[in-house]
């Protein structure tokens, strides 16, 4: 039985909404975020890169960083930029990107159901992010950029969805209404009823983790950090939940996660494509996306090649090894390129879908090879995490990113919890 909780929501006004959105923490270097947030004093780039208002040679894991990003929200507070709504409540969350829209339930779910598997994760984190996750949480008492999750819906009792109720609520005046610099449109609703969100969601019992994996492992670390110093503790504590937007998961788009390896291993290129040539079809093609599993498009030495493995020789049972970027690692990457662990090897690289193939070729255009993959879908993904396993690294890359600012969710401060 699924829990997700109303919150007395952090939000900016509609008018400003669009300046003080930013992209989230992870995505963007510090220099980036300097520059975007350069004249753009209500951004909250401020709060989550708080880094860019310190001196260049500031290490991002300073503790005056993290204090500064949290006298920066308690401004943005003070002088109105986000304002605290009077009551809790549920809302939901539209992106439009290319005129593809995928609509979520901003709620807070609970840290217990992530820690007993109810909320599934698909991916290993590392301590070092958990560690800063985890500082940022407790320096900010907030969370300041929602985790995203996504759910199978189901028809409930009454005939109804939890995307037909959402219909019905996207027909009232939106909070918020705006185009990204990026071209996606990014608007939200308050929900009419929360109390019926609550009762739908109680009749799932799995939601998985999509993006944010530390955001999500910080929140428990914070929660449990709160608890342990905290004398009146108890589970309908803040810090006992963190903050989402929870979208079905047929509406998530997924882009491949390409990959990039700075050299042939010792190979020539006409050795490295006859050893390609052994692990499954291989012919000519163009520039692109595969359009099928079990194929990978392949640029080297200025040429686009389409490699197909066998239908045959794929286990579409093994919810891991049937992935295409579990194929290309252990048919081509591994035993062609001595790529042994992609997580710590200098000579991989991996590009988000977005970037497209141009970029590919100019990171192999020297003497690498280039990797344009096909996307792993969302049934991969979740049954990946149904059967407890971990997807292997860069797996997927979601588009479009949850806009940071538009939604904070406060807890309560707790002196002496350290992370």
């Amino acid at each position: 039985m699924i829990r997700i909780h109303p919150f007395t929501a952090l939000r900016p006004s509609f008018e400003d909404a669009p300046e003080v959105s930013s992209d989230p923490y992870d995505v963007i270097s510090t220099s980036e975020a300097r520059e975007r947030a350069a004249g753009k004093p209500n951004s909250f780039l401020h709060v989550v890169r708080s880094e860019i208002d310190l001196p260049k040679q500031t290490d991002s894991y300073a503790s005056k960083v993290y204090e500064r990003a949290s006298d920066n929200l308690q401004s943005m507070i003070a002088e109105g930029v986000l304002q605290r709504e009077s009551k809790p409540s549920l809302y939901l969350y539209r992106q439009i990107r290319e005129g593809v829209a995928q609509v979520g339930v901003v709620a807070c779910v609970e840290t217990e159901q992530y820690r007993s598997g109810e909320i599934r994760k698909h991916e290993k984190t590392r301590p070092d992010k958990e560690d800063d996750r985890t500082r940022h949480l407790l320096a900010t008492a907030s969370h300041a950029e929602p985790v995203f999750l996504c759910f199978r819906d189901a028809l409930q009792d009454d005939g109804a969805t939890i995307c037909s109720m959402m219909e019905t609520d996207l027909q009232s005046s939106p909070l918020f209404d705006f185009v990204a610099p990026d071209g996606v449109q990014h608007t939200g609703w308050c929900v009419a009823d929360p109390a019926r969100y609550v009762s739908m969601f109680g009749q799932l019992n799995r939601l998985y983790i999509a993006d944010g994996h530390h955001r999500s492992a910080g929140a428990e670390r914070a929660a449990i950090a709160s608890k342990q110093a905290d004398s009146t503790c108890g589970n309908e504590k803040e810090y006992s939940r963190f903050l989402a937007v929870v979208f079905p998961h047929d509406q998530l788009r997924i882009l491949p996660y390409n990959r990039v390896v700075a050299d042939l291993h010792g190979l020539s290129e006409d050795e490295f494509l006859d050893r390609l040539r052994a692990a499954g079809s291989l012919e000519r093609a163009k520039a692109g996306t595969p359009e099928n599993p079990g194929q990978v498009l392949v640029f080297v030495a200025g040429k686009w090649w389409l490699l197909t493995f066998l239908e045959s020789s794929i286990d579409r049972n093994d919810p891991i090894a049937s992935l295409d970027v579990a194929l290309l690692q252990d048919r081509v990457l591994a035993p062609i390129l001595g790529i042994g662990d992609p997580r710590t090897d200098s000579r991989i690289a991996f590009v988000g879908g977005v970037r497209g193939c141009e970029e590919l070729e100019k990171r192999a255009s020297d003497q690498g090879v280039a990797f344009s993959m096909h996307a792993t879908s969302a049934d991969e993904l979740l049954a990946v995490a149904d059967a407890d396993e971990i997807m292997p690294p860069k797996s997927t890359w979601f588009e479009p990113k949850l806009r940071s600012g538009l939604f904070v969710h406060e807890f309560e401060r707790v002196d002496g919890a350290k992370a």
